[in-house]
């Protein structure tokens, strides 16, 4: 039995509720940098981007996190 037209479009047919709203939304990166999008959220938070990332900038820099950075230099940094 061949499908007729009319019966494809009911299956393709999209559900009004079944989605989130894919709205504009502003990502804003811990630098200051923001950048405006579309998302399902409003604004999303950031901690690197591509203006402040090292790979990018060519600038070394530490995401120090509790404190690993200056535990790991205290226990195996230079010693005077």
């Amino acid at each position: 039995m061949p499908i007729r037209y009319a019966e494809i479009e009911e299956v393709n047919a999209v559900k009004e509720k079944g989605h989130p709203k894919y709205e504009q939304a502003t990502i804003v990166c811990a630098c200051g940098n923001s950048v405006h999008t579309r998302s399902t959220k409003k604004s999303i938070h950031v901690e690197i981007c591509a203006k402040c990332h090292p790979f990018f900038t060519g600038k070394q820099k530490f995401v120090d996190t509790e404190g690993r950075v200056d535990k790991f230099l205290k226990k195996y940094g230079k010693k005077k």
